[in-house]
C-alpha cells in the first residue's frame, strides 16, 4: 500500500518537471521566434528605407523634373509602419536645364518635417497610395517668371507614372514667396498656419480648407474651395476658387484708424486673375483725427492678380453712418517702398455732411447737418504714417438743406437772413424763421490739412464766397470771403441808424448787390468767430461769435 503510494507520489513529480521543462521550452521558443521576428522586422526595415527613400525621390523628382534632396527618413511599427523624415528639397521647379539662379537662392520647395503610416503590402507596389501625409514647415519660393527655367518643355508631358500617390495632406506651419525681379519690389508672402489638401492628384483639382493669417489688417482668414491642376507651362493659368470668411481682424494694425472688420465672400478665376465678391462690415469705424466712430458696410467686386497681389476694385459700394457711396480703383504694391498704393475715384450722391464732419473732426456735435454730394479722387500712399495723414484728396462738393446743430449758431444765422433780406424787425430768436443753407465748392486734402479754393455758400437773402483751409489735427480752420446781401445797408437796421446809413447806400452797394463787405471766419471743433475781415483788422465783429476759440 505505501510502496504503491509512492510510486504514485515520483509519477506525479515526474510529471510535473515534464511540464514545467515543456513551458520553459515553449517560452524559449516563443522568446525565440518573437527576437527572430523582431530581427526579421528591423531587417525588413532596413531593407524597405533604402527602396521607399527611393521612390519619394523619384515620385518628386518625376512629379516637378527637379533634383530632389531629402536628409532623412525613418521607420517604426506602430500599427503598421509608421514613416518620418524631414529636410526634403525641391531645388527647382523647372524642365530637365537647372534655370539661371541667384546666388544663395533657396529651393523653391521645402519641408521641414513629415511623416505617414502604411501597411507592408502597401509599402511594396509599384504605386504606394497613402491616405494622409502630413507635414511641417512648408515652404514655397516662386521665383519670377524668367527664373522658372523650360516648364513648357514637351519631355514633361511624357514622365513616368508616379510612385506614390496621397489622398491628403495636412500642413502646418507653411508660407508661399512669391519673389519678383522688379527693382524696389519686395516678395509677396503668404504665411498659412494650416492647410488641408485632399484629393491630391497631379491631373486634377484638389480640395483644399486653409487658414491664412493676414498681415494688415491682422486675422485670420479661412477658406475653403478648388486648386488645380497646377499648370506648368504657365502658373498662372492656374484655376482657383473658394468661399472665404475673415473675422475679428483689428484695424488698429493700419496706422491711422481703428475699428474690428469681418467679411466673407467667395472667389474663383486663375491664379493671374481671381474674380472675387463679398461683404465687410465695421461696426464701429474710426480715424485717429477724430474721437467717433461710425457702422462702415461695404459690397464689393474686384480683380485681384494671385502672383503679384494686385487688385482692381470693379465696383464697391458702401454706406457709413447713413452716407452712401460708391467706388472703383487700384490696390497695387508699391515700388521702391513696403507695402500698396490705394488710387481711387469716389462718388456720393447720397451723403450726409454730418457723417464726414463726425470722422474728420473732434468736435462734438457737428458743426452741421445735410445733404451731401461729392465727387473724390483718393490716393493713399504707402508708408508708416497714418492714413489720416498720408491721404491724399482732390474732388468737388456740394451740401443742401444745412442747418447749424448749435442751437444759438442757427439762430444768430436765422438772424442774418432776415436782415439780409431786409427784415431787420424779424431778426431775432423768437420771429426769424430757421433758414437753410447750401454749399458748393472745390477741396485738395495733404498732410492732414484740407484747403478748399473755393467756397460757395448760400443763404435766403445772402450769399458768401471764401477761400480757406482745415486742419484735421487739431479740428482748426480759418476762412476769407466776403458776403453779398440782397438788402441795402439801411434796410438791415431800423430807426435812427437806419437812417444814418441811407447817405452810405451807394457807397456799399457793389455788383448788384445791396451789400458787400470782406469777412472771416476762424474756430475750433464747433466753435467758430464771423467778424469783418479788413485789409488792417479792426477787430470788429459782425455779432456771430458762439463757443470758446
Amino acid at each position: 500500500m505505501n510502496a504503491t503510494g509512492e510510486e504514485r507520489v515520483v509519477v506525479e513529480e515526474r510529471r510535473r518537471w515534464w511540464r514545467r521543462r515543456w513551458v520553459m521550452w515553449t517560452g524559449v521558443v516563443f522568446v525565440g521566434i518573437a527576437i527572430a521576428g523582431a530581427l526579421l522586422v528591423a531587417w525588413g526595415l532596413r531593407q524597405i528605407q533604402p527602396m521607399l527613400r527611393k521612390k519619394v525621390v523619384e515620385t518628386l523628382s518625376a512629379r516637378f523634373n527637379s533634383p530632389v534632396e531629402l536628409d532623412r527618413l525613418s521607420l517604426s511599427m506602430t500599427k503598421g509602419i509608421l514613416v518620418s523624415g524631414g529636410g526634403l528639397r525641391i531645388l527647382y521647379l523647372a524642365g530637365p536645364t537647372k534655370p539661371d539662379s541667384r546666388p544663395n537662392a533657396p529651393p523653391m520647395l521645402s519641408v521641414d518635417n513629415f511623416e505617414f503610416g502604411a501597411g507592408w503590402r502597401e509599402l511594396i507596389k509599384p504605386t504606394t497610395r497613402l491616405v494622409t501625409v502630413k507635414v511641417n514647415g512648408l515652404r514655397v519660393n516662386i521665383p519670377p517668371k524668367g527664373n522658372r527655367g523650360d516648364l513648357d518643355n514637351p519631355k514633361r508631358r511624357g514622365q513616368s507614372a508616379l510612385g506614390i500617390v496621397v489622398d491628403r495632406i495636412e500642413c502646418t506651419d507653411a508660407k508661399v514667396t512669391l519673389e519678383t525681379n522688379k527693382p524696389g519690389k519686395k516678395p509677396l508672402e503668404f504665411a498659412i498656419s494650416s492647410l488641408v489638401l485632399t484629393d491630391v492628384g497631379a491631373k486634377k483639382p484638389l480640395n483644399y480648407t486653409a487658414v491664412l493669417v493676414n498681415p494688415k489688417p491682422v486675422g485670420n482668414v479661412r477658406s475653403t474651395g478648388h486648386f488645380g491642376p497646377w499648370q506648368d507651362d504657365n502658373p498662372r493659368d492656374t484655376p482657383l476658387d473658394g468661399n472665404y470668411e475673415f473675422t475679428q481682424a483689428d484695424l488698429s494694425s493700419i496706422h491711422g484708424i481703428e475699428g474690428i472688420l469681418a467679411s466673407k465672400g467667395r472667389f474663383a478665376g486663375t491664379l493671374g486673375e481671381i474674380a472675387a465678391e463679398g461683404v465687410a462690415d465695421v461696426p464701429a469705424f474710426r480715424l485717429d483725427v477724430s474721437e467717433h466712430a461710425l457702422p462702415l458696410h461695404t459690397e464689393f467686386r474686384a480683380v485681384v492678380d494671385g502672383m503679384t497681389g494686385d487688385t482692381r476694385l470693379e465696383s464697391v459700394r458702401a454706406r457709413v453712418g447713413h452716407s452712401e457711396l460708391t467706388a472703383s480703383g487700384s490696390v497695387t504694391r508699391a515700388v521702391g517702398a513696403p507695402g500698396h498704393t490705394t488710387d481711387l475715384h469716389v462718388v456720393m450722391e447720397r451723403g450726409r455732411i454730418e457723417d464726414m464732419l463726425t470722422l474728420s473732426l473732434k468736435g462734438s456735435p457737428a458743426l452741421m447737418r445735410g445733404a451731401l454730394a461729392t465727387k473724390t479722387h483718393i490716393l493713399i500712399p504707402p508708408g508708416p504714417v497714418s492714413v489720416s495723414r498720408k491721404m491724399r484728396l482732390e474732388g468737388t462738393f456740394s451740401i443742401h438743406d444745412a442747418l447749424l446743430n448749435n442751437e444759438k449758431m442757427q439762430q444768430q444765422l436765422n438772424a442774418m437772413s432776415e436782415r439780409a433780406r431786409g427784415n431787420p424787425r424779424l431778426a431775432n430768436a423768437q420771429d426769424a424763421e430757421t433758414v437753410s443753407s447750401s454749399l458748393s465748392g472745390t477741396f485738395s486734402q495733404a498732410d492732414a490739412v484740407m484747403q478748399i479754393p473755393q467756397l460757395e455758400y448760400e443763404m435766403p437773402g445772402a450769399q458768401v464766397t471764401m477761400v480757406g483751409q482745415i486742419e484735421l489735427v487739431g479740428s482748426r480752420y480759418e476762412f476769407h470771403g466776403k458776403v453779398r446781401t440782397a438788402a441795402t445797408a439801411s434796410q438791415m437796421t431800423t430807426g435812427w441808424k437806419s437812417l444814418l446809413l441811407i447817405p452810405f447806400d451807394g457807397l456799399l452797394k457793389k455788383n448788384g448787390a445791396g451789400v458787400e463787405l470782406p469777412i472771416q471766419m476762424s474756430g475750433v471743433g464747433s466753435a467758430y468767430d464771423l467778424r469783418l475781415d479788413f485789409p488792417h483788422n479792426t477787430g470788429i465783429s459782425v455779432g456771430a461769435t458762439s463757443g470758446p476759440k
